[in-house]
């Protein structure tokens, strides 16, 4: 054997916050769990094991067997827990102040349960800025592992990525590792022994070579078909075989064995850059295409390769920019985070109100989980209950930080300026049961209502719009009838469908799906119709609207104005907010309709959209004026002539009433999104729309008004909120006060 290699093997198990229970320990049963059955019989094996903060609270409360055992191996010295940032956030979505308060944090939870202290961290999703270098380190930690993507793009060439390297900012110095992209795609998908020689080249070629694997952990089981290959077909245990049997020229270690062992290569300055995928994911659909076309073509021209390998992708921030409600999440967590920084320097020094403060700030935090906020082959931003878990989490930070200034007192207040830095004011209305937030500027739209009681955003929505993918979905059921069986049954092995016709249901939206989207119709327009797109031909929906305020005590109006065209006719739309201290569960909102020529017949219709109620369940449905069930929040609803349409999620304990001075018909209908993931392409029910809508002739005296009055009920969620605090209180009273109040129920046992 002409050389050695040094082997780091580092993992990384991640749930985001608000995934579904079951999804943990399905991930635990196939992939955590078995991950260590096969690792603790192999103590020569060294490795490094991260493990997000969210997973690992799930973990601590219901697999607490796992962390002893993991607390086994690390005392044992084959463990190394790295750290990061407590709830997975990318930290170019979050301020330096959370950045470092996060990893601090999380490396002093862990210091505590493991015993050891943590010198490493995890870059969620490996995106990176220069700037990271000084925060990261300011943290107290000295190393962290960046694709080897990083440092080509620094124009570093492949045979120096074999070492770790030193990088600064500010002064302050990190030790960064390349991680090897060969390796994550060897590992576990590439028979074992290709491994071996891939490592035994680089023995070959460089000096003292290091090698850097760091992945998901998911891939070992929680992955489609990875359960059967890695560990029923024994690949796990096969690999790890191999390398005890070249141990005389593999060594497995860790980073921070190589740290304290070994030299770094050299200093070295990365751009801003993430995996190699991410930076295609966050670029525009057609210059997505363009791209990933582009740096795939001529594999085998070793001179395009060359120069290949100069271009880059997209700038992951611009995720913000390609999808609208990721902004509108971080704009609202930086709000909270500004407003908690600056009461946080006050000068209150009373314990209770102090402790009120760390709580908002552990919910901010765990609002900042990445997931939520971008889209590619993973990601989440297309889950409902992701967005929905992110915005609950920003919901309770504020309503903890309302309760520091203003204590329990019933109250009203408006916020005006640039929310979502766009460089225009919008409007934020506020009482101690709702946050509704307005944006002026784009179609007089609310774009957010947050029930504080049970903390949902019911304006959590999600658009409709092109993703590259579509067209591959588009190009398969094309193609379905032009190849044979076997050919067909080969590329159904790349496109995977969870559900049928997902090419017939493949539309994108021309407006926001947000509440108070005002339209003018094309008169006897369907609802068939309107779901295509058809019969719109006013421009209220997105234009810009004059806004002012009205503030009194216990009242706030919001006035909307706008002059527009509707169908050629001129006439302007005045819409009037209302938010009080004394009916604070509603919003009262009208409307007047002025300047268009009397007798002539219009149109008009109101657009509300509820996201966080799906569909598809017996507890989730529509009642009428009448109070009558009238269907599943997944039906298609076309009432004729009604005061009130009601919506009910009982799992929520949500029951939203929308209400209407004069009769009107009602549409309603499920919006869903066509999204891939790494099982395949599906249908997501991201959002119930309402339309209330009116044909009329406009009145001779030239003007027609309506009322429209949104009640969103939260009674059934506070009861659920009070029974838990009952139940709670109960528990705390031990087994003996159970036994005694048990006791005198004659025949009731108290087990």
């Amino acid at each position: 054997m002409s050389g050695s290699v040094r082997l780091i093997l580092s993992f990384h198990n991640h749930q985001p916050v608000g995934n579904f229970d079951g999804v943990f320990e399905q991930a635990y049963r196939d992939a955590y769990l078995p991950f260590l059955d096969v690792l603790q019989d192999y103590p020569q094996i060294r490795f490094a094991l991260h493990t997000s903060g969210s997973l690992l609270e799930w973990l601590q409360a219901r697999r607490p067997e796992y962390i002893q055992r993991l607390q086994t191996l690390v005392a044992a010295g084959q463990v190394e827990i790295i750290g990061g940032a407590f709830y997975e956030p990318i930290l170019a979505n979050i301020p330096r102040r959370d950045r470092i308060a996060q990893i601090q944090s999380y490396s002093s939870h862990l210091r505590t349960l493991f015993g050891q202290a943590v010198r490493g961290m995890w870059l969620p999703e490996r995106v990176w800025e220069q700037q990271f270098a000084s925060d990261i380190a300011a943290a107290g930690i000295q190393y962290t592992i960046i694709d080897d993507y990083h440092f080509r793009c620094a124009g570093m060439p492949q045979s120096e990525l074999y070492r770790h390297y030193v990088t600064e900012d500010e002064g302050r110095t990190l030790f960064v590792f390349p991680d090897s992209e060969r390796l994550r795609y060897l590992i576990p998908f590439s028979k074992p022994q290709e491994v071996i020689e891939y490592l035994r080249e680089a023995a070959a070629q460089f000096t003292n070579p290091v090698l850097v694997f760091g992945d998901d952990g998911e891939k070992f089981g929680s992955w489609p078909q990875t359960k059967k290959h890695v560990y029923e077909d024994r690949w796990l245990r096969d690999f790890l075989d191999l390398l005890l049997a070249n141990r005389d020229w593999i060594h497995v270690t860790t980073p921070a064995e190589v740290i304290d062992t070994v030299p770094p290569a050299g200093r070295c300055y990365l751009p801003d850059a993430s995996y190699r995928e991410m930076t295609e994911w966050v670029l525009p659909p057609e210059t997505q295409r363009e791209f990933v076309s582009l740096t795939r073509q001529h594999p085998d021209n070793a001179e395009w390769q060359k120069l290949v390998r100069f271009t880059r992708g997209g700038y992951w921030r611009n995720f913000r920019t390609r999808y609208s409600e990721s902004h509108e999440m971080y704009a609202r967590m930086i709000g909270i985070s500004n407003r908690l920084a600056r009461l946080a320097a006050s000068e209150d020094s009373d314990p209770q109100r102090r402790d009120l403060l760390q709580a908002a700030r552990t919910h901010l935090h765990r609002g900042q989980c990445n997931c939520s906020y971008w889209h590619g082959a993973f990601g989440g931003l297309y889950l409902p209950h992701l967005r929905n878990a992110v915005y609950a989490e920003l919901i309770r930070a504020d309503n903890l930080l309302e309760q520091f200034v203003r204590g329990d007192s019933a109250w009203v207040d408006v916020e005006v300026g640039d929310l979502n830095m766009d460089a225009r004011p919008e409007v934020r209305l506020s009482n101690q049961k709702l946050s509704a937030t307005f944006a002026p500027a784009c179609g007089g739209h609310m774009y957010e209502l947050d029930l504080r009681t049970n903390a949902v955003n019911l304006l959590a929505t999600l658009n409709r719009r092109p993703e590259p993918y579509h067209q591959r979905i588009l190009d398969y059921v094309a193609n379905a009838g032009n190849v044979s069986g076997e050919e067909l049954a080969s590329i159904s092995r790349d496109v995977r469908f969870r559900q049928p016709d997902l090419d017939r249901r493949i539309q994108y939206d021309h407006w926001p799906r947000k509440s108070f989207v005002d339209h003018f119709l094309r008169p006897r327009l369907t609802l068939p119709e309107f779901r295509r797109n058809e019969g719109v031909i006013g421009d209220f929906a997105v234009g810009e609207w004059e806004a002012g305020v009205r503030k009194g005590e216990r009242r706030i109006l919001l006035e909307l104005e706008r002059a527009g065209q509707a169908g050629g006719l001129s006439g302007r739309v005045r819409k009037t907010v209302a938010i009080s201290a004394d009916r604070p569960s509603e919003l009262l909102v009208q409307y007047e309709l002025t300047g268009f020529p009397a007798g002539m017949p219009l149109h008009f219709a109101v657009e509300l959209n509820f996201a966080a109620m799906p569909g598809g369940a017996a507890d989730r449905y529509f009642y009428d004026d009448q109070g009558t069930r009238i269907g599943t929040l997944d039906t298609v609803q076309d009432l004729q002539s009604a005061e009130r349409l009601s919506l009910v999620d009982e799992w929520l304990g949500l029951d939203v009433s929308l209400e209407s001075s004069v009769k009107t018909g009602f549409w309603a209908y499920p919006l869903e999104t066509i999204s891939q993931s790494e099982d395949g392409f599906e249908a997501i029910h991201q959002s119930v729309c309402v339309i209330p809508h009116w044909e009329f002739l406009m009145p001779e005296s030239g003007r027609w008004v309506v009322e429209l009055r949104l009640v969103p009920d939260t009674a059934m969620a506070l009861a659920r909120q009070l029974a838990e605090s009952a139940r709670r209180r109960r528990d705390e009273l031990g087994t003996e006060s159970a036994v005694s109040v048990s006791s005198g129920f004659p025949g009731r046992g108290t087990s």
